[in-house]
């Protein structure tokens, strides 16, 4: 879908949205894995390397896509959700 109206879908490319519920997620908000995948597939049926993405969920977010040979640049703002850290065991 290409969207040329006003707001926060002036200028996208494609909209997406992605649900999870078997792994625990009614819907996430902004999915930069799926848009590894959505990006190729865009841009080889819109002839353009770097796209504009939207995905529309309730909290919803826009993703610049690229193309760079065998892989996706993605780009965007981000929102930090949860903090922590975690230990790697020495091998034996």
């Amino acid at each position: 879908a290409k969207s040329t109206g006003e707001g926060k879908l002036a200028g996208v490319d494609f909209i997406s949205r992605f649900f999870g519920p078997s792994a625990g997620i009614d819907e996430d908000p902004v999915t930069g894995s799926a848009h590894c995948g959505l990006a190729p597939f865009w841009s080889s049926r819109l002839g353009r390397p770097e796209l504009v993405a939207f995905q529309l969920s309730t909290r919803g977010g826009r993703v610049v896509t690229r193309l760079e040979g065998d892989r996706v640049v993605l780009a965007g703002q981000g929102l930090v959700v949860i903090e922590g850290m975690f230990a790697v065991p020495d091998a034996a």
